[in-house]
């Protein structure tokens, strides 16, 4: 009997998204993202700027032209990200993200993969979404899930630790 070569499922998944990264008219990293509910692709969204509204395929980009690290200076950036996308679609079509898996997949200019790691507006929106699990592809080539509810906690620590930095600066004042 012949062994079974198909990709896994998260690996199938994975390559659907990296599709829809190419979509993407980002200049410096193209991000795709698909929802996945009970096997079934529920919607699918790429980063880019808000529907009607011109992108840096056509004039350039902002944040190129400051040379600005990638995951910040995202005032600069007229785009909605793939994540985000991935659930505005899925709103405007009825289609119910609850409880499903969101994969997401990324390319940098030349084409080579890069770790999709969702910003914290994108953790945000995803755990208010009710998605339950995020899948990425990290730099080493290995599949990373992540459970949402670790991002609740982690959001949660986050906020207290910089309420305390706040609360001690006002202190020293």
């Amino acid at each position: 009997m012949r062994a079974d070569t198909r990709p896994s499922k998260d690996e199938y998944y994975l390559e659907i998204a990296k599709s829809v990264s190419l979509r993407s008219p980002c200049l410096r990293r193209k991000f795709g993202s698909i929802i996945v509910r009970e096997d079934t692709i529920v919607s699918s969204g790429y980063n880019g700027p808000a529907r009607g509204v011109i992108n840096c395929l056509e004039i350039g980009c902002i944040k190129d032209q400051l040379d600005l690290p990638h995951y910040s200076a995202y005032e600069y950036c007229p785009a909605t990200h793939a994540e985000e996308n991935a659930i505005i679609n899925a709103a405007r079509h009825g289609a119910s993200v609850l409880g499903g898996t969101l994969y997401l997949y990324g390319v940098d200019p030349q084409g080579q993969p890069v770790e999709a790691r969702p910003c914290e507006r994108c953790r945000r929106v995803i755990i208010n979404a009710g998605i339950r699990r995020v899948v990425i592809r990290k730099e080493d080539g290995t599949i990373l899930k992540i459970d949402v509810e670790e991002w609740v906690r982690e959001d949660t620590e986050l906020y207290k630790r910089r309420l305390a930095e706040v609360r001690g600066i006002e202190g020293e004042a």
